[in-house]
């Protein structure tokens, strides 16, 4: 069976216009064109939809059922196209946010920010170390991710959005606080608390140290930044971290940064997709907020 939406939009009207002759005036049709049409719609149905009583197209018990459904279908078509225009317009739609745990310290802010705009869009949020982003975005899972610098050679498609600092940090009553300027020659004899591996974090300030020459004492490893962050309060060592991990520490005077040679490292977060990720309005939407507004966001948050 082939039936048409043109076929059931044509038989409505000649429903609702009682003739070929009104039904085609009000489609802009010819009289034969409509009555092509509606013959076709029979012979799929293959049955009657229309006897002649007195001059009226009057309908058979097949054309009463017949138009009864058309009129359901055509309406959830016209809701479909409109739900469909709703989402070029981003009055409704939904995303699937993944972020590296780090970003999580700032990426609530900024999708509360964005949904005070996009009120219709539905979002998720998936919190992951880096391994298991790497995996999704392999997979290509999410719509969006949020992370450190992704891995070169891959089908991804990366931006820049906002700088990480990341900083050298210490308990509050720690020796080296008292000295303006940590050499790198002193850092490298205090041992360091650190994320596990295949961290973003772990793997950049690896590479910092290497870059300069230096080795790095690593003393616990820890999978997220709290715990590192309650291990150097405790004195077990030094930690590194991004600034953006640390506004409740500092303003509490629990941990305090280290002004030490090399560092702040600068890095960046970016904003990644898979390359074969076909970006929905809502997703384009969020791209471009946080191209434009992310950076601002975190500032206002940090000042």
């Amino acid at each position: 069976m082939n039936i048409t939406f043109r076929q059931l939009r044509v038989f409505l009207k000649v429903c609702e216009s009682g003739s070929y002759t009104r039904a085609a005036e009000k489609l802009f049709m010819t009289q034969p064109a409509v009555s092509m049409q509606i013959k076709k719609l029979e012979e799929q149905v293959e049955i009657a939809l229309f006897e002649k009583r007195d001059g009226k197209m009057i309908l058979t018990e097949a054309g009463r059922t017949i138009r009864q459904h058309a009129q359901a279908i055509l309406h959830y078509l016209d809701e479909g196209v409109a739900a469909v225009n709703a989402l070029k317009g981003l009055e409704r739609g939904s995303l699937a946010i993944s972020v590296a745990s780090t970003v999580n310290y700032f990426a609530p802010k900024l999708i509360a920010a964005f949904n005070r705009q996009f009120q219709g869009i539905s979002m998720t949020l998936d919190v992951v170390n880096r391994e298991h982003l790497l995996q999704q975005l392999d997979a290509n899972e999410q719509d969006i991710y949020l992370m450190g610098k992704p891995p070169e050679g891959k089908p991804y498609l990366s931006e820049a959005f906002m700088l990480n600092p990341l900083v050298v940090i210490a308990a509050p009553d720690h020796p080296l606080l008292d000295q303006k300027k940590v050499s790198l020659e002193r850092l490298t004899r205090e041992t360091f608390v650190v994320r596990e591996e295949g961290s973003g974090t772990r793997i950049a300030m690896e590479r910092h140290f290497q870059s300069l020459g230096a080795e790095l004492r690593e003393g616990m490893v820890m999978n997220t930044n709290e715990a590192i962050k309650q291990a150097v309060q405790a004195g077990l060592g030094l930690g590194i971290v991004s600034l953006h991990t640390l506004e409740m520490e500092l303003e509490s005077g629990r941990l305090s940064i280290v002004s030490a040679e090399g560092f702040p490292i600068q890095r960046h977060w970016y904003i990644v997709h898979h390359e074969n990720k076909r970006l929905t309005p809502a997703a384009q939407a969020f791209k471009q907020f946080v191209l434009e507004q992310a950076s601002s966001l975190a500032s206002a948050k940090n000042s």
